[in-house]
Formats: structure tokens, C-alpha cells, sequence
């Protein structure tokens, strides 16, 4: 595997559990004291914002994985 498809890997992890963990953390009341900054724009603006960390996250990490390379295991 090459070390920049690990990176971008374990980045599309941090973003996606960040956001999926901010999400979880503001049905309780509670927030990351980093992630503040997103709340600010209001209550709808910084749910879209962390789904779109999600969502990146996800992203990113199928982007990483595959291989377009176009050739298929034998």
C-alpha cells in the first residue's frame, strides 16, 4: 500500500469520526471545545456542516482504497 493512500485514509477517518462524534455529542448537549466555531453559524448550518464532514470523511476514504489502476486481480 502506498504511504499516501495511508494518510489520506487515516485522515478520511478523523474527519468522518470527528463529525460523527460532534453529531452524537450535540443530541446530548455537550460539544467539542475545537469545533465550537461551527456552531456559531446556527443550529441547521452546523448540522449540514458536520454531515458534510461525514460525508467527506467517507469520501475520502473510498478515494484512498481504490485502486484505478484498471486492472482486475488475478
Amino acid at each position: 500500500m502506498n504511504k499516501n493512500k495511508a494518510i489520506y485514509t487515516l485522515v478520511g477517518f478523523i474527519i468522518a469520526g470527528l463529525g460523527f462524534s460532534s453529531i452524537i455529542l450535540s443530541l446530548v448537549g455537550a460539544k467539542l471545545s475545537f469545533l465550537v466555531w461551527i456552531d456559531d453559524f446556527g443550529a441547521l448550518p452546523g448540522f449540514v456542516i458536520k454531515l458534510l464532514m461525514i460525508i467527506s470523511g467517507i469520501v475520502m476514504i473510498y478515494l484512498a482504497r481504490t485502486d484505478f489502476s484498471g486492472e482486475e486481480p488475478v
